[in-house]
């Protein structure tokens, strides 16, 4: 009979142990963030993709950066979560990292996207209605050139018919 307890004691403690260990597993960080595309201009959107983590696949997983506000991750398998995010318009240019949290535990990626300084749009030379003095004066020129280019070969061809 003791034998027999021995054995079950053996059995229950082995298999405590064996429910418990894929339970100590099952966070899995996650190993990679890319960014598409890697280079933008302020108030782009930008596409980041975490793989590699199966906690980041849950509801309440997120990312984070300085240069965008912090944006819930969408589950695309059990291995790789994205999500879309649009750049803050007055993000410095340089470099960005970004940190993931899953499941409460953070980890930061380091140069993930770069910001680059965006162009400025406007309305530039535009703005005006009509034609300026400046675009008078130089529309002028070229019709009184074409005129007397025009006149000097005429009459240079007028000549030589009489020869």
């Amino acid at each position: 009979m003791r034998t027999t307890r021995a054995l079950a004691a053996s059995a229950v403690a082995v298999s405590l142990v064996g429910l418990a260990a894929p339970t100590a597993a099952a966070w899995d960080q996650p190993t990679s963030v890319t960014a598409a595309p890697q280079v933008i201009a302020r108030g782009g959107q930008l596409v980041l993709t975490v793989s590699g983590g199966d906690a980041c696949a849950t509801p309440n997983s997120t990312i984070s950066s300085n240069a965008f506000p912090t944006t819930n991750l969408r589950s695309v398998d059990g291995r790789t979560a994205t999500a879309t995010v649009r750049v803050n318009t007055n993000a410095n240019p340089g470099a960005y990292s970004v940190t993931t949290n899953c499941e409460g535990q953070r980890r930061t990626f380091n140069d993930v996207f770069t910001v680059i300084g965006g162009v400025r749009g406007g309305l530039g030379g535009s703005s005006s209605t009509g034609a300026t003095p400046t675009d008078i004066a130089i529309g002028g020129g070229l019709v009184a050139a074409a005129a007397i280019g025009g006149g000097v070969f005429w009459m240079r061809r007028r000549s030589e018919n009489k020869i």
